[in-house]
Parts: structure tokens; sequence; C-alpha cells
């Protein structure tokens, strides 16, 4: 079962958010492998969603860490994993989850991956959160905007 990080609703969020940040940076030296930092977003008021992060919490090993900094949002640190790899796990644990619980679609989720290299050095709230609940435009858009200015 993994770290799950209990839900603060106090000063301490960011804290916490700093803390699985720096262990994700400091296991990824320490190992000479990637780690894998997730968001994952629910719709505002879906009821299925706490069932989908406790049975990730569940089934994930003891290295990674969940925390939930709102009811819904959580973020994931996946520890010894490239992005490929975290990618596969999510759709894994999301297929699984989908074959105990009488789920007609998959859950309504957003999903996000930030990899912290080996030697990537300290992380911040700010460079990762944007990446991974999608606050940050893609390449594609920005150069479809820049084609658009030009014009």
């Amino acid at each position: 079962m993994a770290l799950v990080a209990p839900l603060q609703t106090g000063a301490d969020d960011p804290l916490r958010l700093r803390e699985m940040l720096g262990r994700a940076a400091s296991l990824a030296t320490a190992h000479r492998l990637p780690s894998v930092v997730v968001g994952m977003a629910g719709r505002e008021g879906d009821l299925l969603f706490p069932e989908v992060v406790a049975f990730f919490a569940s089934a994930l090993r003891m290295d990674d860490t969940i925390l939930p900094p709102t009811r819904e949002r959580v973020v994931m640190m996946l520890a010894d994993v490239d992005r490929e790899g975290a990618e596969r796990i999510v759709r894994r644990l999301l297929a699984e989850f989908r074959e105990r619980f009488a789920t007609i679609e998959d859950p309504p989720l957003s999903l996000g991956y930030y990899e912290v290299a080996p030697g990537s050095g300290p992380l911040t709230v700010k460079q990762v959160l944007p990446t991974v609940f999608g606050v940050e435009r893609s390449d594609e858009s920005s150069e479809e905007d820049e084609a658009g200015d030009e014009a």
C-alpha cells in the first residue's frame, strides 16, 4: 500500500507537497532512475473519484506516495519509473478499478505527468503543479497561437 498523506486544509498543504517533490528528486538521484509526479483530477462533486483514489492508494507500492491537496485533485509520486512506465501503471490501475467496480465507462479524470530525472535538482511546486494539472499550454497550441498572431 502506498503512503497516503492525510487530507489537510491548513497552511501545511504546500509543505507536504514540497516534501513529496523533494523526496521524488532525492529518490531519482539516489537510485539513478527517474521518478514521476502524476496529477489526477476528477470533476467537482464526482462521487466516484474518492473511490478511485482509495483504490490507487491500496494498489501502489510502499515507495509511492499519494497526497490529496483537495477533494477533486490528487498528486502521486511514482518512484523508479519513467513517464512511459507511469502511464502504464495508471492505465493498468484504472482498468483494474473498472473490473472491480461496475462502471459503464472510464471515470472522468484528467491526468498529467512530470518526470523527475536523476540529478535534476530541487523541484518547486510552481514548476510541477501547472504541468500535472494541465495549466501549461502544450507546444502545439502555443505554435498555433503564434501562427495566428503573425497572420
